[in-house]
């Protein structure tokens, strides 16, 4: 599918402003995938694509969640934020025709992150992250990271997250802890 069908299709599935957020992370993913050595369109196209079920109202997502079979946890099933990732990789399979494990993979853990994460799977949910329009409170350290050291960048970016999901007074994924601590290992082992 082109870049162009992808736009046309998504143009019909979310609102203007997350469609210029999904090109901003088709973009800067597209940009980590070529500094570390991963597929860059592979990193492009699952950066345009996953947010495809972020505009999908509440009661519709868990409608399709159903339809699709997918095993969502408790967690998952309080918030549209942290349902719309595995959800949307469902919706890239019969929207998009996306037929590769990896892509819907990182499609399906952009928001949580998860143990044993892939490079594309960093490339994306750190794109997420960083891409121009995000504004938050330590947003300048990990872009200046993420391009040197993608787990440190993503280390600082899950914190970021754990701290701002804490303070708002949410449920904190299980997977996001599994990420975070993961990538905090694997710094300790580098020392």
């Amino acid at each position: 599918m082109t870049k162009t069908e992808c736009l046309r299709i998504l143009s019909t599935l979310i609102d203007e402003s997350r469609l210029e957020h999904s090109v901003n992370v088709s973009e800067c993913a597209r940009d980590l995938a070529l500094r570390f050595g991963t597929d860059a369109e592979k990193a492009e196209l699952t950066g345009l694509i996953h947010d495809c079920a972020k505009c999908l109202a509440y009661d519709k997502m868990l409608e399709l969640c159903k339809q699709y079979n997918l095993d969502v946890d408790d967690i998952s099933k309080t918030s549209r934020a942290l349902l719309h990732a595995p959800l949307g990789a469902c919706l890239a399979r019969d929207l998009f025709g996306i037929d590769d494990a990896e892509i819907l993979s990182a499609i399906a853990c952009h928001t949580t992150g998860k143990k044993g994460m892939t490079l594309l799977d960093k490339v994306v949910c750190l794109a997420d992250y960083i891409e121009p329009l995000r504004s938050f409170a330590g947003v300048e350290e990990i872009r200046r990271l993420a391009f040197t050291d993608i787990d440190q960048a993503l280390l600082k970016a899950l914190e970021t997250s754990i701290v701002h999901v804490i303070n708002s007074g949410f449920l904190l994924h299980p997977a996001t802890v599994e990420a975070r601590n993961e990538l905090l290992s694997l710094k300790r082992n580098k020392r």
